[in-house]
């Protein structure tokens, strides 16, 4: 019998509690609110992301500017599909190539100009390519019935 009540205790439980029903009203410091339109509007401008490149060569003293150039501009003729970068980092001219996302990218691609030119990885922020939209025709859209 004792279990029979203990049962028809909990059966009858969740009946008899009822949740609360109402508004909650956040009021906050409007400087708060501030600093994340603020932060949203920044993030918006950023158009980079953490990724890797190859650098090919850093270089300095007399005629590293121009040579710097040189370098870049016989990659891109060799590399047309591949941007290439020149960093200043006092005192070094560096050319870095590629906007890679993974580490194993660079490294192929590291591994397929290596002959020409002698570099290694590094992180970087890059430039990525926007995604890519397709564009259906009407007749994608519509589902064959046949």
């Amino acid at each position: 019998m004792r279990h029979f009540w203990l049962l028809l205790l909990a059966l009858a439980a969740p009946c008899l509690l009822a949740a609360q029903q109402g508004r909650v009203t956040v009021r906050g410091d409007v400087g708060v609110n501030q600093m994340v339109e603020k932060h949203i509007e920044l993030n918006s401008r950023v158009k980079t992301i953490p990724g890797f490149r190859v650098q090919i060569a850093s270089l300095s003293g007399a005629n590293s500017k121009t040579n710097a150039f040189n370098l870049r501009d016989r990659f891109m003729l060799d590399y047309p599909g591949v941007q290439a970068y020149i960093v200043y980092d006092e005192p070094n001219f560096k050319v870095k190539v590629g906007d890679f996302r993974t580490r194993l990218e660079a490294y192929a691609f590291l591994q397929q100009i290596n002959e020409t030119y002698k570099g290694y990885i590094t992180r970087d922020n890059i430039n990525p390519e926007p995604p890519v939209q397709e564009e259906y025709a009407p007749d994608d859209l519509e589902s064959s019935d046949e």
